[in-house]
């Protein structure tokens, strides 16, 4: 699976757009867009709506990868994860 920092740079390059086009949209400096795509820190909820409209790509899009590797990477180890997500579906 990709990462979500890999899953920008791959829109990005597809692109054509330098990290400080990106960058200057989310308003952030360059180095933190190129540590969000190397795995070093992570995007914000805040950011998903800015890298799509900049991305081109739909918003659910970028909601779902975004939620699908958090999920991963935060409780991908628990036992019961999907149980777990089960029961918030039915929240929703």
């Amino acid at each position: 699976m990709n990462t979500f920092g890999e899953y920008i740079r791959e829109l990005r390059e597809a692109k054509g757009l330098p990290l400080r086009k990106v960058s200057a949209e989310l308003d952030v400096d360059t180095s933190i867009l190129s540590k969000i795509e190397r795995n070093e820190r992570n995007a914000t909820v805040e950011m998903i709506p800015v890298l799509a409209d900049v991305l081109d790509t739909p918003e659910k899009e970028f909601q779902i990868r975004f939620l699908k590797f958090c999920i991963i990477r935060d409780y991908g180890n628990l036992t019961h994860l999907k149980d777990g997500l089960q029961e918030i579906i039915k929240e929703l």
